[in-house]
């Protein structure tokens, strides 16, 4: 896959190669061949942006290489069929190796032959990031990695062929491995190939030959959002398939229907951000990994399956894409369960849309160039035109109010009058319950190396919150659940009860100010708290999980369960009293 246009990963670029039969060791540290200013990143730093080896490979200086060929030394690729199926696991297997090395990995490539020619105009793009490392660089990015040390014998050399024998005994053997690779349809042809020298000095040794996919053009992802719909009712399960005549048809699926905004109905929903996706098989590497995110889907995906779900709310940092096509292929494949099911609403984070010069708030490079064309693309809210993420829906008791924390969001500009004039003409005895979610918290108890509150948003859109009486605030991009007192200007002006169940209960009868939970806990690796807690801070939980909502005309119950346990970690109420 491309990251952004290389030149061709074989043909033009000159490898550091060496050779399986003799001892495999890196000729140069890492940090020899990095920028300084990511060679010495701080540990925050490195946190943050999730710096690793594999993700650097596209930054490498290429070497020379010597010209030593070994014929013992192949990678045979078993699929299922010749042509690979729409998901599928493929077993790579490495053999006639005379000495294992922990430095010996295969990658995953797509497209096999990509048109990378203007890899040289890149140089400039990187520049933002603090990388001023000068081309020739490796200019087209593997998939995913996996080491053949994941096969626990290979570097003990159990699995083993005998290459001369005499006398009845083995003089010279060599060595084999096994991996495993998930493959989903990327549309695109998949290789694998051999390499040494680890992350740091890659150098190639064997290509396989590439394998199609059976119908690279097959319908795949089936994405519900809520949007209004001349064909559907509310509260109503269809029968549904997607595709055509001409590139085939999906399986046939059931989704349910939200209730109507204003419904009598109880309503359940989930909640969470920051999840993005790990690899299935669990040995490799990707570009971004989230290892809290299998556990979470599993979980949801129980829920949404007993029929006890009517829609989910994933608030920012979606996928963790950030430019790279193939991992929304992950994506898409791991949330299929869910989004294919009920209704699968988004906010916008600053992983799908902050880049330099591109509009948004910060400038930073988090969303690796997207800009929120590939989120607006598959993720098409009820919003009121392209790159304007913010809109509002009601379901049942629930009015949401949906915004950008990556768009403008002071006085005067288009996002905050439509927020002021959204949340004013809400009619509360038919939706009594005002949630506000976005993606970038106004509360949180961690204090990280970049700052995750960002003070001109609070002053702009908070007093609007208190004005409203929203209900109830959930953000993300905090790694962690965290759940406040009833707060405004950083004091509490309420705080709950325990009911007889010893919940913490908010009376909103006798209305303060908002709730705000952050409940960016979902994937991304969790922010650990301290054990210092600000006044308004409640309940804080470092594991993973998601918020599960249940909605009345009377009362909205909200618990922070743990995906790996099924544990409810928190849970609390906010009541009132229906308006006539």
């Amino acid at each position: 896959m491309e990251a952004l246009p290389k030149l061709s990963f074989f043909s033009k670029l000159l490898f550091l190669l060496s050779f399986f039969s003799l001892s495999s060791s890196s000729s140069s540290s890492t940090s020899s061949l990095l920028h300084p200013s990511i060679a010495d990143s701080s540990k925050l730093h490195r946190n943050y942006t999730a710096i690793s080896d594999f993700r650097l490979l596209n930054r490498r200086k290429l070497l020379d290489c010597p010209r030593i060929i070994n014929p013992s030394v192949k990678l045979t690729v078993v699929s299922a069929s010749e042509s690979l199926l729409n998901e599928e696991f493929i077993n790579v297997t490495v053999s006639g190796v005379s000495i294992p090395s922990i430095e010996h990995w295969v990658a995953m490539i797509t497209p096999s032959k990509a048109n990378v020619d203007s890899c040289p105009l890149n140089e400039g793009l990187y520049l933002q990031t603090g990388d001023l490392s000068r081309l020739p660089l490796l200019c087209h990015y593997p998939v995913k990695a996996a080491h053949l040390r994941s096969d626990p014998d290979y570097l003990r050399c159990k699995k083993s062929e005998c290459r001369v024998r005499s006398g009845g005994r083995c003089l010279q053997k060599t060595c084999n491995a096994t991996l495993s690779f998930h493959v989903v349809n990327f549309r695109t042809d998949v290789e694998f190939a051999l390499f040494g020298g680890g992350f740091a000095t890659p150098c190639l040794l064997l290509r396989s030959q590439p394998r199609t996919f059976q119908n690279p053009n097959a319908p795949l992802y089936g994405l519900l959002s809520a949007t209004d719909s001349t064909g559907t009712s509310p509260s109503t399960t269809f029968s549904y398939r997607y595709g055509s005549d001409r590139v085939g048809w999906s399986d046939e699926a059931t989704f349910t229907t939200p209730p109507a905004g204003g419904d009598e109905n109880d309503f359940h929903f989930l909640a969470f951000g920051d999840m993005g996706k790990a690899p299935l098989d669990s040995s490799s590497v990707e570009h971004y990994i989230q290892p809290g995110s299998i556990s979470v889907v599993n979980g949801m995906a129980e829920e949404v399956e007993s029929g006890k779900v009517d829609a989910v709310f994933h608030i920012g940092d979606i996928s963790y894409a950030t430019g790279f096509l193939v991992e929304w292929d992950f994506f898409l494949h791991l949330i299929k369960p869910i989004a294919s099911r009920v209704a699968y609403m988004t906010a916008i984070g600053n992983h799908e849309r902050d880049y330099d010069q591109s509009g948004s708030v910060y400038r930073l490079p988090d969303s690796g160039g997207e800009c929120g064309v590939p989120y607006e693309t598959y993720f098409q809210m009820p919003t009121f035109g392209k790159d304007q993420p913010w809109y509002a829906i009601e379901m049942a008791s629930v009015h949401f109010t949906v915004v950008s924390t990556e768009h403008p969001f002071t006085p005067g500009s288009p996002q905050y009058e439509w927020m002021k004039k959204d949340m004013a003409s809400i009619n509360r005895s038919r939706t009594p319950w005002l949630v506000f979610t976005g993606h970038r918290p106004m509360y949180s108890s961690i204090r990280g190396f970049i700052p995750s509150v960002d003070p001109n948003f609070v002053a702009a859109v908070e007093p609007l919150l208190l004005q409203n009486k929203v209900d109830l605030v959930l953000f993300g991009h905090v790694h962690n659940y965290e759940r406040t007192c009833s707060v405004f200007n950083n004091v509490c002006r309420g705080m709950p009860f325990k009911d007889i169940n010893g919940i913490d209960t908010y009376d909103h009868n006798n209305y303060t100010a908002p709730v705000h939970a952050v409940i960016g806990m979902a994937g991304f690796s969790l922010d650990e708290f301290h054990t210092f807690a600000e006044r308004w801070s409640l309940a804080r939980v470092a594991k993973f999980g998601y918020l599960r909502g249940h909605a009345t005309k009377e009362k909205l119950s909200l618990e922070m369960v743990n995906a790996v346990t099924r544990a409810v970690e928190d849970s609390f109420i906010i009541i009132k009293a229906p308006i006539q």
